[in-house]
Parts: C-alpha cells; structure tokens; sequence
C-alpha cells in the first residue's frame, strides 16, 4: 500500500474517510517508536547532539503528526471539550488537513478556563483547554521530549509518569520504613502548576530554540475565563497535553540535591569501620512529597534545604498541609502515621521479631500497616449514598448499574493494601443504605416482603442486591469483598517504557491494580497484544472491550466473544463492520473465527488457544 508522505488537502480530492482508515497506524507506530527508543538510549549516555538531531527527525516525520493528531481527536477522553475556537472533533477530512498543517512556531491560540470541582472537597480546580491544533502540538512535542526526559528522571518520582502509578510510590515509601520507624516530613507544594517560573523551567528545559520558541509561546499564551484575557506571566496551564511533563521537568532534581546533603553508605573514622548511615530518601509524586530519615535532626534540615531549592521557581511549600510526624510514636502531640494519595500508613507496636526504636531510642517491636484513609473512607461512602438518593424512583438495575463502577474503580484502587476489614465495613452501610432505599419505595409493605423483592440468594451467597431475572439478565450489585486483595509490584528502578522491554511492560499492565478483571485477563491470553493490529499494549494506550460476533448479530456477552483492542483499533473494525470490503492497513492480524477458538480449564483458569 502506498502511503501518503505529504498531502495538500486543498488541490487534491480523496475518499478522507477511506483514506483516514487504510493508514498503516502498525507501520507508523513501530517507526515512531523506533526513533523514541533511539532518543531515549542518547540522552542515557549524554549525547546531546545525537537526540536532538532524532527529535527533529521525529517532528518533521508524517508518522509522528498523524500519531499526535490520532492521539487528541480519538484516543484522549477528554477529546470533546473544545478550546477557544468551539471545536470538538473533528472529520476525518478534518483529520487529514490538520496533518500537514502541525508545524511547530510562536503563534498560539489561548486557552479556554474551565473550573472542575476537586474530589471529596468544595474547592474547583482551573484547567486550561488548548485549541485541537494546539492540542495536536503539544502531543507532537511530547512524543520527542518525554524520552529524552524519561532517561533523566529521578527514580523515585512517580506522578504523571509513562510505567508508573501511585501504587509504586506507596510501596516505595513501604520498601523505606519496612525495617525501621522513621520521621516523615510530608509536604505539598503550594499552587504547583499555577506559579512555577517561566525562565527558570525554559533554562532547565534546554531544548533546541524551534521547540523552546513554542513551548515558551504555549506558556505566555493568556487564558480566557468567561470573555475576559488574562495573561500567564507565571505556571503551567493544567489541561495541556504536555504540562505534566513540563512540571516534572521543573521539579527534576529534588530527590538528587536531598541525596547529595544526606548520602547513604558506611561510617568511617580513624580509617575504621563504625556503622552504617542511612540516607535520606524523596518519594514524590508530582507536587506532592514526602522525606523519610529516622534522625529528625536531618528530616528538619531537609525541610530547609527543599524550602530553599523551591525558591529558584517561585514555589513554595504549603504551610497547612505541611507536617512533621513520626510513623510509630507519638511526636509533638500528633498522632504517628499520615496520609498519602489516598492512603494512611502507619507502624504499630507489635512482637518481639520486628524491631525498631521510638522517638526515645527504646526498642520496639513493630508493624507497618497501611489502609485506605478515613477521609478517602467517608468520600466514598457519601458518593454512593448520594446516587442512591438520586435514584429513588429508578429501578432497581439502573441503581445496580450506576453504583457496580464506583464500587469496583475505588475498590481496585485499594486492593493492594489491607482494605478487608474496610470493606466489609462499607458493604455493610450501604447494606443498611440500601434497606432504607427499599422501604421508601414500599411504605406499607412488609420487611420481608421488601426482602423477597429485592435481596436473593444466587450461587450461595445470601442476601445478594439483585434483580429477580434469573441467568444472564439479571443484574446483582457488587460488594467490595468481591475485589480480592493483591499486592503491588513496585516498577524496577528506572525501568520506564522507552526501554525496549515491551513484554515486561505489558506484563505490568496486566498487573495493574487499577486494571478491570476482564482487561487483565484479555491482556493475558492475548500475550499483551491488540488483536487487530497485533502490536504490543503500551502504558498510555486506551483499550476497548470489542465484540468478535457484535450483539446484534447475536453475540453473547461473554469471554468467548471479546477481544482487546486499541481505542482506534476499535473505530476501524467497527467502520469495516459496517462497510464490507473495506480493508484497512491496520489490520494486519486479524483474530481467527469464534468457531477456531478452543476453551479449556488450566490450572483452574479458563484458557483460550487458537488452533
């Protein structure tokens, strides 16, 4: 198939929706990625001038632009918003010319502000929304930067990175405080993202002058909040494609400049061998950190240099969620143990076989625990009660339906911790939430007639929320218990995506606490590949479930019939499906027929082999 190197959409005619869906997308992302492990493996070894020359070979390549233009009209979730110029997708025609018009400068749209409630709390967070051309820049840009900066990175900085998750940075700090108690300064940089330096990030970002121009353009771009501009002398807006890179590349460097002042390693003196000191160590994840030390001394100190290095890009800690605390002992009238991203972590005295020492040099037995928190705890429970008293006149499978994700999503979260007890604790108030639910609806009917209609027992389980449609229609809510614990496997060291080992990294994704079951274990059985294009799943990629036999042709909803696919994977087979003879370049390997598939029991687990 011949493929289209450069296309001036205004002289020439094409069938754009043919056109867009017989591009070879296998072909392009193999050679963009290519050239991105190339970049990578430069800057590992300090070659400036070799990834540089790669990252303008990738800008300038027709593969990198329609992979930049695919990412924001089809795969992002947040594709529908629309920027200043009230666009919000955009036709494949569109698609096309938006193609050949990617060229990096210094003219930029502003953004459009959008105010988005945080979770769990009154306060709004600002995002700021590019126009889809500058959308489709951005991700241009972030295709040749983000592995020169992966090789970079410090390896315990875990937000918005490709290959890790919070999960990482709690068993991080786990991994830290497992064999002895420490002090914990746990901070929060102030308006992170809304006041860091402009100067101070294009300097550190030292980038050739084409791409620093548009990244500067991008920063001094304004906003518009309602009809009126406001310039941006100052931060990062959030709701760029690239602005989580550029935060992390302003923040690169505090774990370093911790590790120089307080190093780890033996103690010597008078040449002689006289213990070991432990270094300080940094977890953070985006703008929120935490430095652990057993010495407070040091922790103190920490404090001080961090405050220092903060001020080279206008930032600073926050006062009110800054704290000094112990993880076993009570320090300064505070209770030991804190919070983080969600979860509370704390050591309790506890046997003679694990030791530590206190605040007062005593010997403690101890053990770490770490549980979702309480406030995260309340959250939860107030969402869901909220969308039960939404659906009082619903029925009962629209309640199910709406309820089964927020269960399952924040249970998956919290599945590789000790959560048991927790959710047996929630099931049990939305238990009593749902009774009260019930008896609404049926004032003057009895309990256990209320019971009959709505709680059933099914496959040994009593008292089951569910509708009284037996096999594959009914519907029956899913309690927490259901989620099984499993604990987290923190990523290798600075182990990340551009590294070449894709079957590591789509063996990780399978892995993935916050991976759905079915996903998982899709992903498995197709050995981490999509089955339409046969190219491995990367972290960032948007996977869909897909029907091999579509359920208007009548296709069961079951493992039988679904298939792992890319987002855009599932566009093109779902445009064949219904155009016959359409043949797309994509679609190089095809799965076999349902009647080629074999099903057997392994090792109790339903396997599926073609033959």
């Amino acid at each position: 198939m011949k493929f289209p190197v450069a296309v001036n959409m205004s002289n020439t005619s094409f069938k754009t929706t043919g056109e867009w869906r017989s591009i070879n997308w296998r072909k392009l992302e193999r050679r963009v990625y290519k050239l991105q492990k190339r970049i990578y493996r430069a800057s590992q070894r300090g070659d400036v001038k070799a990834y540089r020359r790669l990252q303008k070979t990738l800008m300038n390549s027709w593969s990198a632009r329609a992979l930049a233009v695919r990412r924001v009209t089809q795969d992002n979730k947040g594709k529908k918003t629309a920027g200043v110029d009230g666009v919000k997708s955009l036709t494949p025609k569109q698609r096309l010319a938006l193609i050949d018009k990617l060229k990096l400068g210094s003219k930029v749209n502003p953004t459009r502000r959008v105010w988005i409630p945080k979770p769990g709390k009154d306060e709004k967070r600002p995002l700021g929304i590019p126009t889809m051309k500058d959308r489709a820049l951005q991700a241009l840009t972030l295709q040749a930067l983000e592995p020169e900066w992966e090789a970079r990175f410090e390896p315990n900085s875990y937000g918005f990175r490709a290959g890790r998750s919070c999960h990482d940075a709690i068993e991080a700090i786990f991994n830290c405080i497992r064999y002895k108690p420490k002090f914990v300064l746990d901070a929060d940089i102030a308006s992170c993202f809304d006041r860091i330096d402009h100067s101070a990030l294009l300097k550190k970002l030292s980038t050739s002058p084409t791409i620093r121009r548009q990244i500067r353009a991008w920063l001094k771009a304004g906003v518009i909040d309602g009809k009126q501009l406001f310039p941006t002398s100052e931060g990062t807006p959030q709701g760029g494609t690239n602005s989580p890179l550029l935060a992390n590349i302003a923040l690169h460097g505090m774990e370093n400049r911790i590790k120089q002042a307080f190093p780890k390693g033996t103690i010597l003196k008078k040449g002689k061998y006289s213990g070991y000191q432990p270094g300080a160590m940094l977890i953070r994840y985006a703008d929120d950190l935490v430095i652990l030390h057993e010495d407070i001394t040091v922790v103190q100190k920490c404090r001080e240099i961090m405050e220092e290095w903060l001020k080279d890009y206008g930032l600073e800690l926050k006062p009110s969620k800054t704290r000094l605390i112990h993880t076993l002992s009570t320090y300064e009238g505070q209770k030991p143990g804190f919070d983080f991203l969600g979860f509370n972590i704390r050591q309790f005295s506890k046997g003679k076989h694990h030791t530590g020492k206190n605040t007062k040099g005593e010997k403690l037995g101890f053990k770490t625990i770490i549980t979702p928190s309480q406030e995260k705890v309340k959250a939860h429970y107030d969402h869901l009660a909220r969308v039960i008293d939404a659906h009082k006149a619903a029925p009962q499978a629209a309640l199910i339906k709406q309820l089964n994700p927020i269960i399952r999503g924040w249970a998956n979260y919290f599945a590789t911790v000790i959560s048991k007890e927790i959710y047996a604790f929630l099931d049990n108030l939305v238990y009593l939430k749902l009774v009260s639910w019930a008896k609404f609806r049926h004032p003057k009917k009895s309990c256990f007639w209320v019971s009959k209609k709505y709680w059933h027992s099914i496959d040994g389980d009593n008292w089951v929320f569910a509708t009284k449609e037996a096999g594959e229609n009914q519907v029956r809510l899913l309690d927490h218990t259901r989620i099984k614990i499993a604990r987290h496997i923190k990523v290798i060291g600075v182990a990340s995506p551009y590294d070449g080992n894709l079957i590591y990294w789509s063996t990780r994704m399978g892995n993935n606490p916050e991976m759905p079951k079915r996903v998982a274990s899709l992903l498995k059985w197709q050995k981490g590949k999509c089955a339409h294009c046969g190219l491995f799943f990367r972290e960032n990629d948007v996977m869909e479930i897909d029907h091999i036999i579509p359920k208007s042709q009548g296709g069961k909803d079951e493992y039988k019939n679904w298939q792992l696919l890319h987002r855009h994977c599932h566009d093109t087979k779902t445009a064949e499906d219904s155009s016959p003879g359409t043949q797309s370049g994509c679609n190089s390997t095809k799965p076999k027929p349902p009647s080629e598939l074999n099903w057997f029991w392994e090792e109790d687990m339903l396997v599926m082999r073609y033959t």
